[in-house]
């Protein structure tokens, strides 16, 4: 179910009311109930792949117990390993089989040797790609002995399949997960009130800009032909507030609605579209991801640490990894070097971690330098989305061509100009909203700190209204399809 459903919108109180009432001062109870409701809720979309969810669990908690008692260094490698090519198998075949099946045929035509081999009709299994990094961290923290390894399999399995954040993340580390379901909960108002005021935002952000941004961007990228460089620039600013405030979107909901169970998740999204530079960028934009490719794969792999040619090799292994994790198509892969390229210049002067404070700290206003730095940034972000959004690396590459010819200079023409102008001016106040709440977790967390309540209230029915009024034509998370 999706979380702007109104299937949900019953799920979820149900599950509050269970939680809090029925099982309220049982942990075990507790813990049971929230695998029951991630079960239910996963179920939803499609409830035979319940049975690959629950296999990845058993096997990783059945290494991680293992772990614990084996001390030849060679059997606890066999047993990572087991782990590993369990669960990236897995990945590997509903993601990519068809995706390295394709490519083989072509390659053998192109040398003159045809091949006749069927693709299979394979369905993804819905946030197959979360799950699996999830289970992974845990099993590799165990290893590496961050983690004592857990005995208590219910809790385990709440921590795989806790439905907030069961299909399309934030990626939780066992290390800050996991303990959570080993202690006793009990409600707090303000947690609670604080996790309501985070998901009414997530729900704005999904709901009124990327749903109506989706709805002009489809139109302009999947008839791109048809339209001037300035309309196609414009349709590729509206994907990208789709795709941010459709994924950051769905962050926001899935902490929020943490926060009602009594569980903190990790921020995922820090304001990337005020980044002054491309690794400030990818500091802030899907932490949990980028963090864990850093972790489990650029510091194994040698980090920073062996001269200039470790680094631009580990860090085009890292960026084209993380553009195939997206999804099984060149033009995911094209997206993640292209930004490995936005990337390298500030890698190798040393440059990555000059802005990590935050912009224009203590400041209402950025200055000049900012500006230029944010626009820039912002401008080389908005071309990379044009392949991840593209069908194919040609479609990117006309896209892009039409953008850079002269017809940029020309008026833009929409469907309805009326909904790509009214659409801009939403994104225009959002903008601001968040400039104002930069320095919060999320951007509308510092209303609290408004001293009268008339002003916080008219505030969140504003939004409630803007929600119903601006409501766009209803579309699926993105990254449900990754």
């Amino acid at each position: 179910m999706f979380f702007n459903s109104i299937d949900f919108a019953i799920f979820l109180p149900i599950v509050f009311l269970l939680y809090w009432f029925v099982a309220n001062n049982n942990l075990k109870l507790q813990n049971f109930l929230i695998v029951l409701a991630s079960y239910v809720f996963y179920g939803w979309w499609d409830w035979r792949f319940l049975s690959l969810i629950l296999f990845s669990t058993i096997i990783d908690y059945s290494i991680g117990v293992r772990l614990s008692k084996e001390k030849t260094l060679s059997k606890r490698k066999i047993l990572l390993w087991l782990s590993i090519l369990v669960n990236l198998g897995f990945l590997g075949f509903f993601k990519y089989y068809n995706f390295f099946l394709d490519n083989f045929i072509s390659a053998f035509s192109f040398f003159g040797t045809p091949i006749n081999t069927q693709s299979l009709n394979i369905i993804l299994p819905v946030g197959i790609s979360f799950y699996t990094f999830q289970t992974l961290s845990y099993t590799i923290d165990v290893y590496k002995e961050k983690l004592e390894p857990t005995k208590d399999f219910i809790a385990f399995t709440a921590f795989v399949s806790f439905f907030p954040q069961l299909v399309a993340g934030p990626i939780e580390r066992a290390t800050n997960l996991l303990p959570q379901f080993y202690k006793k909960r009990t409600f707090e108002y303000n947690k609670a009130i604080d996790g309501l005021r985070q998901i009414l935002w997530g729900l704005f952000k999904k709901i009124v800009i990327a749903d109506n941004s989706a709805k002009i961007a489809n139109e302009v990228f999947n008839n791109s032909t048809d339209y001037s460089g300035s309309t196609l620039f414009l349709g590729a600013i509206f994907f990208t507030f789709q795709i941010y405030c459709d994924f950051s979107g769905y962050s926001d909901i899935a902490i929020g609605t943490s926060r009602l169970f009594g569980f903190n998740l990790k921020q995922n999204f820090a304001f990337p579209y005020f980044s002054r530079d491309p690794a400030e960028f990818w500091r802030r934009w899907h932490i949990s991801l980028s963090t864990w490719f850093r972790d489990y794969l650029y510091i194994p792999l040698g980090g920073s640490r062996g001269g200039t040619w470790m680094k631009i090799r580990n860090t085009f292994i890292i960026f084209a990894v993380s553009g195939f994790w997206h999804g099984a198509n060149w033009t995911f892969i094209a997206w993640g070097i292209l930004n490995a390229l936005y990337f390298m210049p500030f890698l190798l002067l040393n440059k990555n971690r000059v802005n990590t404070n935050i912009i224009a700290q203590g400041r209402h206003l950025p200055n000049f330098k900012e500006i230029c730095q944010m626009t820039i940034t912002f401008g080389l972000t908005v071309l990379a989305w044009v392949f991840f959004r593209a069908e194919n690396i040609t479609h990117a590459w006309s896209y892009l061509s039409e953008i850079f010819s002269k017809t940029i200079f020309s008026l833009p023409k929409f469907l309805d100009p009326f909904h790509a102008l009214t659409t801009l001016i939403i994104i225009f106040i959002f903008l601001t909203i968040e400039w104002i709440g930069r320095d919060e977790q999320y951007a509308i967390a510092n209303i609290k700190k408004t001293s009268k309540a008339i002003f916080r209230y008219a505030f969140y029915y504003t939004i409630v209204i803007a929600i119903f009024w601006f409501a766009g034509e209803e579309q699926q998370f993105i990254y449900f399809q990754f």
